[in-house]
């Protein structure tokens, strides 16, 4: 898909150098790539320094390594350090910045055109469709997310190295049907390279490697370094063996996900293709690109015998090059490439790409002279390409013609190799909770240096050795920084994956989940998500001599005519193994004409001058093809139909049509069904009844969805070779009205439940769909979107057209479904309400497609307030339905997508949170995938959402005060020249944190949605305020007890022993600070587990809870029993007065009482946060983008527009489209519109009649 906006990232090249000039010359340093694309990179070139490199590698020798492991972790700041920009053309690197801010380095490579390759200029002219060679004999290029970039001298950019699906015109495929030589095959695969997808698998060394060198494990390895060398080698032996079986674990399961990737991605077939000219040999495919390292193929490439006598042959698919010809077999086969269709039908199952289930029927490219020089796209002529990835079920060929496609794009190009990228190179979210915490670590990174700082200075005053300061002050380090709070980041996540893998729903990306619980939008589909995946048949309803006729339910008493004819052949189903196949629609409308469908065979179809794939016949029909019918006898039972050629159908045109033969006839006929708007613009006005407005609008007003069938006989003189190829505009046109069918909808039982939920819990909820403005409006009404009392506004945008000047109009819907039949005589006027002086309440807006577009193209400024108050989207295109999210996105709103089709799946990409709802356990299509296939997955992910995002918050501020809490202890002991025990830190950090941090996020979702929603990020007075109380509380409390320890009369002060610090552990002093700081760690645990409303009370997390118990229980017993050994060992000094050992369980209770009075009494207090924003002297602003609309919206008396307001055009200045139409009110005028129903709401212009 198509960005449907310039980056902001472009837009600043833009402004600073002109548009796109200084990006296409020759000695330019820089260049936009793939713009306007969804892959955009910007491309910067460099050029390495001798000096610089010397130096740089000096420095790595003097850092003792340090500035090569930062050089490792950012590969951008070692191409800054040891290079220097320069321009494209002399560059040997390239730094890529992608459209996320993202920074990646890639190598320029050079290759040389030597006499074994066979290549010429003129061949890579000739391919390529441009001069790319630098010095006659090589051409440069770089490697970026496994796509090759050629340098182009002429233009002096890098371009991506494109095959046949670009800039080639439809008629040079039509050329290519012979096949590609020998000679031409290998000429391509040194361009090109293997049509494989490489998946790298790294071995479990190089694995290790990089575990290690993870900035987590290289702070790790330095603090076990340190506390090897201050002798704690129980507490470091311990964290060494914790190590080594956490990375283990991620060397197993970073393994494992790559060979499942691998192994779902491979493929090792062979295929059929047609090759011209040469003779028969045999030989063995060299890969002439140097690949990468580190890669392995997903299967080898076995020697094969190549005839090139012009005939067909089997080949190993990896040896196929774009332009080499596809046959495909008759039973189908898996598609190993891209290719487009040039002869026959082939009915393709794509569910591995889009999640749909529905097999779908490819037609041949277009071969006529209208459309011979249009340019093929891979995205516009989906329904003539075959994708990589998808099965070929089975082909449609005529006679003894082979079906051909032609192969387009190989590798990672094609669209199974776009997804696989798309898994390897996940687009970044932003989540500031992991930016907020990474500040945080710096935070504490300084208070760290304070607590540097303040060691060497007190150790230095005790007369240490320079030893122990060097070691006791970088221990304040990794005291006081937590290496680990990243990882705590996600354990509540890895909890929720699993808790939603057993509900059936599976997620690929489990860094969105926590972005599922701030949704502030949920965007559905309505067919299949909110409603059945099948229609129920309502009835026809006949339309004759201008005329609608009575509904027939009964479809098997309508008359042998062309309603019935178009019913049974306007449709794309197939037999796949004896059972009916094909859309849900479909089916319905030919199961219940009772007639059947066949696939014939080649004597069958030679008896329809061997054009007919399909054949359909009326029930009680016997085969006699000697027979001629007459012309006059089209009624007589036992006519068979055959379907010359199909038109599939297009979601931009909104209607499929097919050409027919009836048997004997000696004319073809096409039938045309679709949307009810379309087919009428292609009809006759003289069949077009005058009631259609009325009939239409009755039927869609109650939620049934409504197609037009239309047809018209073809010229006798047209014969079934020109019919293959008449374009489809010169058929679909002056066609006769034939009727309505009328479809019903139902909704799944599930969706109402699911959407008051959402709507109790303030979830705003917004329907996008392809179906009908009216019938979407009527579903929304019956599933609760829109309530009894809300008012629909449908708004219609028109674009200018030269003549008539661009404007909006306002429809006003009347709340209320009639109780009256459609075929009644109503007025018009019935569904027009004029809103008066209450016109603000509760108002929401519906718009069609192409009112969207036209908002967005025109009326840029208004695109907020439409986003905000827009409900019901109509009609909408695919892409359209990602430009919506965009726009929801836009506006700082948390957006989810709930989809079952193919036309989702940019939606669901686009989304926050996208679900789709497919049967397959995981789908590329989005991050989420429910099995479960109605929209109770929505609430479900929801709730896990909000549950792993309070998880991770609490884990968050646990690991904070922990190590606080830590840090303080170890500040109090240095000013005393003492420190916590081996054993001390044992217990703390493997027995309490250790156990907390692993159950702590086992917390299940709470069963409600409530309101209130959880904080986004850390940086938010809540938090904050949280974190400094709970710290100021427990510094407070081991203060006092180390002072009060020092007030009891038979306490004795530690005599630092010079000689043997360790000695120095075992005092009051320590065991005090110790005791105290056990029950923090447990009484901070309790305070930080939220519990309601979005996760369970801490008690139903029973080995949290039971954990925290038994901990508890030890600790007293520790502090409460003078148990000998356990003191010992812990290098516990015993209590001489037994009533102390109270005094600490008393601190402990008053500790736990104010650390819960805070977490549950102070900080969730508004007023807490109005006093600390008065005294940060904050102006209240609205928290976000949307926000400032709504008030903006409120605030303006002439909104929403009344009855038949419109807006003129007017030169609106380019600012104001970034003030989210601040100024947009400035604009209102009332015109005067002619009053009527929304064009795109009913899909009828009232002016045609």
């Amino acid at each position: 898909m198509r960005s449907s906006r310039p980056s902001k990232r472009l837009s600043r090249l833009g402004s600073n150098s002109g548009p796109g000039v200084a990006y296409h010359r020759t000695q330019s340093v820089r260049t936009v790539l793939n713009e306007g694309e969804d892959d955009e990179i910007e491309c910067i070139g460099y050029k390495r320094s001798v000096l610089r490199v010397v130096l740089c590698y000096i420095g790595m020798i003097w850092t003792a390594g340090i500035l090569w492991l930062i050089f490792y972790w950012r590969a951008d700041w070692k191409l800054k350090c040891m290079a220097y920009q320069v321009c494209l053309s002399e560059a040997t690197w390239v730094l890529i910045k992608d459209g996320y801010t993202q920074n990646h380095v890639s190598k320029v490579q050079r290759l040389t055109i030597d006499k074994d390759s066979g290549l010429t200029r003129e061949d890579i002219k000739l391919m390529l469709r441009k001069d790319v060679l630098v010095n006659s004999h090589e051409f440069r290029f770089f490697r970026y997310q496994k796509l090759k970039y050629i340098w182009n001298p002429t233009d002096g950019v890098f371009s991506k190295l494109r095959a046949l699906d670009d800039g080639v015109k439809s008629y040079e495929f039509f050329q290519q049907l012979q096949g590609l030589s020998e000679d031409e095959q290998r000429k391509r695969r040194f361009l090109y390279g293997e049509n494989v997808i490489n998946i790298r698998v790294r071995s479990y060394f190089v694995l290790l490697i990089q575990e290690v060198l993870n900035p987590f494990y290289v702070f790790q390895l330095f603090s076990v370094l340190l506390w090897f060398s201050d002798e704690y080698y129980y507490y470091a032996s311990c964290i060494v063996i914790m190590s080594a079986g956490s990375i283990f674990i991620s060397l197993v399961t970073t393994r494992k996900q790559s060979v499942m990737l691998r192994d779902m991605v491979a493929s090792s077939h062979m295929v059929q293709i047609s090759r011209s000219g040469g003779e028969c040999l045999n030989f063995e495919l060299s890969e002439i690109f140097p690949p990468e390292p580190d890669s392995s193929l997903v299967a080898s490439s076995p020697m094969v015998q190549i005839s090139r006598s012009g005939e067909e042959f089997m080949v190993d698919e990896k040896k196929l090059v774009p332009g080499d010809v596809l046959v495909i077999p008759p039973n189908g086969c898996p598609m190993t490439c891209d290719a487009v269709l040039l002869t026959g039908n082939c009915i393709v199952n794509e569910s591995m790409l889009t999640g749909e289930s529905v097999p779908i029927t490819k037609t041949p490219l277009p071969n006529n002279e209208q459309e011979a020089n249009v340019i093929y796209s891979p995205e516009e002529h989906k329904r003539h390409t075959l994708y990589c990835g998808t099965q070929v079920i089975q082909t449609r060929y005529y006679g003894s013609e082979l079906v051909k496609a032609v192969v387009v794009r190989t590798g990672f190009s094609t669209a199974k190799g776009t997804l696989v990228r798309a898994i390897l190179y996940p687009k970044p979210m932003d989540i500031k909770l992991y930016r907020d915490a990474l500040k945080f670590i710096s935070v504490m990174f300084g208070i760290a240096a304070i607590g540097f700082i303040y060691t060497i200075i007190v150790l230095a005053l005790q007369d240490a050795t320079a030893r122990e300061i060097v070691l006791k002050a970088l221990d304040i380090i990794t005291i006081a920084v937590p290496p680990a709070l990243p990882a705590a980041l996600t354990i509540g996540i890895v909890y929720a994956q699993n808790r939603l893998k057993r509900k059936s729903i599976y997620c690929i990306s489990p860094s969105r989940i926590n972005l599922c619980g701030t949704l502030d939008v949920v965007c559905f589909d309505k067919t299949g998500t909110l409603t059945e995946d099948g229609l129920d048949l309502m009835g026809v309803v006949p339309a004759e001599n201008a005329r609608f006729s009575k509904m027939v339910t009964n479809i098997q008493q309508l008359p042998f005519d062309n309603l019935l004819v178009a019913m049974t052949t306007c449709h794309s189903l197939t037999r796949i193994q004896g059972e009916l196949n094909g859309d849900p629609l479909d089916v319905k409308m030919f199961d219940a004409t009772n007639w059947t469908l066949e696939e014939p065979t080649e004597t069958e179809s030679s008896n329809f001058d061997m054009l007919m794939p399909t054949i359909v016949k009326p029930p009680g029909t016997v085969q006699n093809y000697n027979e001629t019918v007459p012309n006059s006898d089209f009624k007589q039972v036992g006519t068979e139909v055959g379907i010359v050629r199909q038109f599939p159908f297009s979601s931009s045109l909104q209607r499929m049509s097919v050409i027919t033969r009836t048997l004997g006839e000696d004319h073809m006929a096409v039938y045309s069904k679709g949307a009810p708007e379309k087919i009428l613009s292609l009809c006759s006005t003289k069949s077009i009844p005058e009631d259609f407005h009325k009939m239409l609008v009755g039927y869609t007003k109650q939620g049934f969805r409504v197609l037009a069938i239309a047809w018209k006989p073809l010229d006798p003189s047209l014969q079934w070779h020109k019919a293959l190829k008449v374009p489809r505009d010169d058929v679909e046109n002056d066609l006769q009205l034939l009727g309505l069918l009328v479809m019903q909808n139902k909704l799944k039982p599930e969706t109402t439940p699911v959407i008051k939920e959402l709507i109790a819990a303030q979830i705003r909820i917004v329907m996008v769909t392809g179906d009908n403005m009216l019938t979407a409006v009527n579903v929304a009404r019956k599933c609760g979107i829109l309530q009894p009392h809300d008012r629909v506004i449908m708004v219609e945008a028109l674009p200018p057209d030269g003549i008539k000047v661009e404007n909006i109009t306002w429809t006003y819907a009347e709340t209320d479904i009639p109780p009256e039949s459609p075929s009644q005589e109503t007025s018009l006027n019935a569904i027009i309400v004029q809103m008066e002086a209450n016109h603000k309440t509760n108002y929401h807006f519906a718009m069609g497609g192409k009112s969207f577009a036209a908002i967005r193209d025109h009326y840029p400024y208004l695109m907020p307030r439409f986003a905000v108050s827009g409900t019901v989207f109509a009609r909408m295109s695919p892409n359209q339905k990602a430009q919506l999210v965009e726009s929801l996105q836009e506006l700082e709103y948390s957006v989810g997508m709930c989809g079952d089709g193919a036309n989702d799946t940019g939606a669901l990409k686009t989304a926050h949170a996208g679900i789709s709802l497919s049967e397959a356990e995981a789908s590329v299509a989005s991050p989420f995938t429910s099995k479960i296939p109605n929209i109770t997955c929505v609430p479900e992910v929801i709730r896990e959402g909000r549950a792993a995002l309070v998880t991770s918050f609490s884990m968050f501020k646990y690991m904070a005060l922990y190590s606080v809490i830590q840090f303080v202890s170890v500040m109090i002991l240095y000013s005393i020249q003492s420190n916590l025990g081996d054993f001390m830190f044992m217990y703390i950090d493997l027995c309490i944190i250790t156990v907390v941090a692993i159950f702590m996020g086992r917390s299940e979702a709470y069963a409600k949605i409530v309101t209130r929603k959880p904080l986004s990020q850390l940086m938010t007075t809540p938090i904050l305020a949280s974190l400094i109380l709970q710290i100021t509380v427990q510094a407070l409390v081991q203060t006092t007890a180390f002072f009060v320890l020092k007030l009891q009369s038979w306490f004795e002060p530690l005599v630092p022993n010079e000689e043997d610090y360790y000695a120095n552990i075992k005092c009051y002093e320590t065991t005090t600070i110790f005791l105290v700081s056990c029950f923090q760690y447990l009484i901070v645990a309790v305070a930080f587990s939220t519990g309601k409303p979005y996760t369970k009370p801490i008690y139903r997390n029973y080995l949290y809870s039971g954990a925290l118990v038994v901990l508890t229980i030890f600790t007293t017993i520790v502090v409460l029993v003078p148990w000998d050994k356990l003191e010992n060992l812990l290098e516990l000094r015993s209590y001489p007065v037994y009533a102390f050992r109270g005094v600490i369980i008393g601190i402990a209770v008053g500790n736990l009482v104010i650390s819960l009075l805070i977490e549950f009494g102070v900080v969730p207090r508004y007023w807490l946060k109005y006093i600390l924003e008065c005294m940060w002297c904050r102006e209240t602003k609205p928290s976000r983008k949307f926000n400032a609309v709504e008030i903006e919206m409120e605030n303006d008396p002439e909104w929403p527009p009344l009855e038949g307001a419109s807006y003129p055009t007017v030169e609106h200045p380019a600012e104001a489209g970034e003030d989210n139409g601040n100024s947009s009110k400035e604009l209102l005028s009332n015109q005067e519109t002619q009053t009527g129903v929304n064009e795109k709401g009913d899909g009828v212009s009232s002016t045609q009649f």
